[in-house]
C-alpha cells in the first residue's frame, strides 16, 4: 500500500471514529498526524506543526470569545426577545423569526451547534404551545444556522476563506455568503410553505393561549365553548432592557461587521480586540467569557488542518488530486467532490469535513477546468445544509430539544428529510454554481 492511500485511510478512520466513539476529530488528527507524518512520511515534530493554522486559531478563539460575551451579558437572549416582538406574537411568522435570529447569530461569529443550541429550546417550546410542528421549527432553526453559517466574521466562513487563502485559490466572500444564505433560505421557504399546507402552523389558535406568545406561559386548554381567535396582535413580552454593557456588545458586533467587510481587517484580531475591551470595561459580565469559547470547535479543526497538512508534505494532496483529475471528466469529479461531503458530514462534523476536502481538491481546481470560487461555494454547501440529520450536532439538538412528541417518530421524520437533503442538495448546488457559466 502507498503512503498516500494509507494517509487517506487514516484520515477515514479519524472521521470514523470521531463519530462513532465520541472522540474529538481534532485530538484524533493530531495523533494522526505525529503518527503518520513521523512513522510513514519520516517528518519531525517541527514539520508536523509547520501545518498548524496560527492565523485560523485566533480568528476561531476571536469570533466565539466575543459571542461568548455576547450570551453572558444578555445580548443574545435581546435579540431573541426583539425579534419575536417585531411580529407582534403572529404564531405563523414566528417560525421565520427562528430562522432570522439563528442566521444572525452564526453570522456574527457564533458556532452553529451553539446557535441551534440557544434557539432550539425557545424555538420548540413555541411550537409545543401553539401546536406548530416541531418538524418545521426544526428544520427552520437549522438551516437558518445555516444561512448565516458562511458570513465573512462567522466561524464557518472564517475557516473557508482562510483555506482558500492558504491555498492560494480564487475566493469571493460574498459569494460564498451568499451561495449559503440564498440555498438555505430556499430549501427553508419550500419546506415551510409545504408543511403549512399540511397544517404545520395552526390558522387558529386558543384566545389564552395567543396571549401568552413569547412569554413563556403554558397556555390553558381551550373548553368546546371557547371561541377560536386569529393570533394576530397577540401580546408579547418586552425584551430584556438594553443597558451599557448588551449596547456596547452590539454596537462591537456592528464594528466587526464594518471592520471586516469595508476596512479588510483581520476577523479573529478585532473580535479579540473587542471582546478585550468589554472584559476590560465590564469584568463580571465577561470573567466567564474565556471558559466558553468553542475550544472544542478550535481543537477539531486546528487538529484536521494539521493532519491535512501533513498530507500536503508527503505528497497525498497532489496525489489525490490527480486521482480526481484522472476521472477525465471535471464536472462528474466536482459532482463527486460535493456528494462526498454531504455524505460524510450527515454523520460527522460539517466544519471538519471542509477543512479535508476543500486542501484535498486543490490540484483538482488548479487545472482550472472547474471554477473555483463556485466549486468551494457548492463544496461548503453541499457540506453544511445537511445538518439536519439527526446524526449530526444540529439534528441531535432539534430531536433534544421537541417537547410532547413521539421521539422515535420525530426522529425518524428527521431522518428521511436529512436523507433527502444528502440525495437532493449536493446535485442542486453542483448544478447552480459549478455547472453554471460565470459562476467562477
Amino acid at each position: 500500500m502507498s503512503p498516500e492511500l494509507l494517509s487517506i485511510l487514516v484520515l477515514a478512520v479519524v472521521f470514523v471514529i470521531a463519530t462513532t466513539r465520541s472522540v474529538n476529530m481534532g485530538a484524533l488528527a493530531f495523533a494522526a498526524a505525529f503518527a503518520v507524518g513521523g512513522l510513514v512520511a519520516d517528518l519531525d515534530a517541527e514539520a508536523v506543526f509547520a501545518g498548524f493554522p496560527g492565523d485560523l486559531f485566533v480568528v476561531l478563539a476571536g469570533v466565539t470569545y466575543l459571542f461568548a460575551i455576547a450570551r453572558a451579558n444578555g445580548t443574545t437572549e435581546w435579540l431573541v426577545h426583539a425579534s419575536v416582538r417585531l411580529v407582534g406574537g403572529r404564531v405563523a411568522l414566528i417560525p421565520w423569526v427562528m430562522f432570522a435570529v439563528t442566521a444572525a447569530l452564526t453570522a456574527i461569529g457564533a458556532v452553529s451547534p451553539g446557535a441551534v443550541a440557544i434557539v432550539a429550546p425557545l424555538a420548540l417550546g413555541f411550537a409545543a404551545q401553539y401546536g406548530i410542528s416541531p418538524l418545521l421549527m426544526g428544520i427552520m432553526v437549522v438551516h437558518g444556522a445555516q444561512a448565516g453559517g458562511f458570513s465573512p466574521t462567522s466561524v464557518y466562513g472564517s475557516t473557508v476563506n482562510s483555506i482558500v487563502d492558504r491555498e492560494h485559490l480564487p475566493g469571493n466572500e460574498g459569494a460564498l455568503f451568499l451561495a449559503s444564505l440564498v440555498v438555505n433560505t430556499v430549501v427553508a421557504g419550500l419546506v415551510y410553505a409545504f408543511l403549512m399546507r399540511r397544517g404545520g402552523v395552526p390558522s387558529r389558535v386558543p384566545e389564552r393561549a395567543a396571549a401568552t406568545v413569547g412569554s413563556g406561559a403554558q397556555p390553558e386548554a381551550a373548553t368546546p365553548e371557547e371561541p377560536q381567535q386569529e393570533p394576530t396582535g397577540a401580546s408579547v413580552p418586552e425584551p430584556p432592557r438594553l443597558d451599557g454593557p448588551r449596547i456596547a456588545t452590539l454596537a462591537g458586533l456592528v464594528a466587526l461587521v464594518v471592520g471586516a467587510l469595508a476596512f479588510d481587517l483581520d476577523v479573529g484580531l478585532t473580535a479579540i480586540t473587542i471582546a478585550v475591551v468589554l472584559g476590560v470595561v465590564w469584568p463580571a459580565t465577561s470573567k466567564t467569557a474565556v471558559a466558553e469559547i468553542s475550544w472544542s470547535t478550535v481543537f477539531l479543526i486546528c487538529g484536521v488542518l494539521t493532519y491535512v497538512g501533513v498530507l500536503d508534505e508527503m505528497g497525498t494532496i497532489k496525489w489525490a488530486g490527480d486521482a480526481v483529475t484522472d476521472i477525465g471528466v471535471p464536472l462528474l469529479a466536482a459532482l463527486l467532490l460535493c456528494y462526498i461531503g454531504a455524505i460524510v458530514s450527515a454523520f460527522a462534523s460539517s466544519v471538519g469535513i471542509i477543512g479535508a476536502l476543500i486542501p484535498l481538491a486543490v490540484p483538482f481546481l488548479a487545472a482550472g477546468e472547474v471554477g473555483a470560487v463556485g466549486m468551494v461555494a457548492a463544496l461548503a454547501v453541499a457540506a453544511t445544509v445537511v445538518d439536519v440529520s439527526p446524526f449530526s450536532t444540529n439534528g441531535a439538538l432539534v430531536l433534544a430539544n421537541a417537547e410532547d412528541v413521539d421521539r422515535d417518530r420525530f426522529f425518524r421524520q428527521l431522518m428521511i428529510y436529512g436523507a433527502g437533503v444528502v440525495v437532493v442538495a449536493p446535485a442542486v448546488v453542483w448544478l447552480a454554481f459549478v455547472v453554471v457559466p460565470g459562476i467562477g
